[in-house]
């Protein structure tokens, strides 16, 4: 008699999971943040809803892990050393490098709703907003901080300069300028943010 095989439980449960990640961010761009609910993501993944409960404690929870799960297949897809920062050598070139690709993401409808999404959940919800910040902002706000400091030991910035600090000065216009919706986020732009931060204000 031939051996009957058992269901693979854990296979069955990565399906479910990866299910629900793609309802989460379908649903969060189709119809919005608020009106997106863990009902409406269960019947779109085809589960029950306390499959959900079972693994998350809300939405903003599933939407996080889904978003997370979504940078991983990009950088996966993408090949090793594609989300690297970039050291040609030239700290302007490799900042506007950078910031472009920024612009592109942040304008981009498969990221565009789940980041505001979580950004404003976080707002009100300081737990989320904590995980987004270790788990999805600060690594990438590291990567800044290495380059800068690779900068400072080439004699590209003074010595002096908080790498974390200086940062800021690239990546917040842009986070303001996308959140707010105060005026087109635009690769000219993200030149001039860089050029604005290196070259500072005044007179030299």
């Amino acid at each position: 008699m031939a051996e009957t095989k058992s269901p693979d439980s854990s296979r069955r449960s990565e399906r479910s999971r990866r299910a629900i990640y793609d309802a989460a961010l379908s649903l969060v761009g189709e119809v919005g943040y608020g009106r997106a609910t863990i009902e409406g993501i269960a019947a779109r993944a085809g589960v029950g809803k306390q499959t959900i409960y079972r693994w998350w404690p809300s939405k903003a929870a599933v939407l996080l892990e889904a978003f997370i799960d979504l940078g991983d297949r990009a950088a996966a897809a993408a090949g090793e050393g594609a989300y690297e920062f970039p050291d040609t050598g030239d700290l302007a070139a490799d900042l506007k490098t950078v910031l472009r690709a920024t612009v592109d993401e942040l304008l981009d409808p498969v990221y565009e709703a789940p980041s505001r999404a979580l950004t404003a959940a976080g707002i009100v919800d300081p737990q989320l907003g904590a995980e987004f910040v270790v788990k999805l902002l600060e690594p990438q706000l590291q990567l800044y901080v290495r380059r800068l400091r690779v900068a400072q030991e080439a004699g590209d910035v003074r010595g002096g300069i908080d790498p974390r600090i200086a940062l800021e000065l690239l990546v917040a216009p842009l986070a303001h300028r996308w959140l707010l919706r105060t005026l087109a986020l635009s690769h000219a732009y993200a030149d001039a943010v860089v050029d604005y931060a290196l070259g500072g204000l005044t007179p030299r």
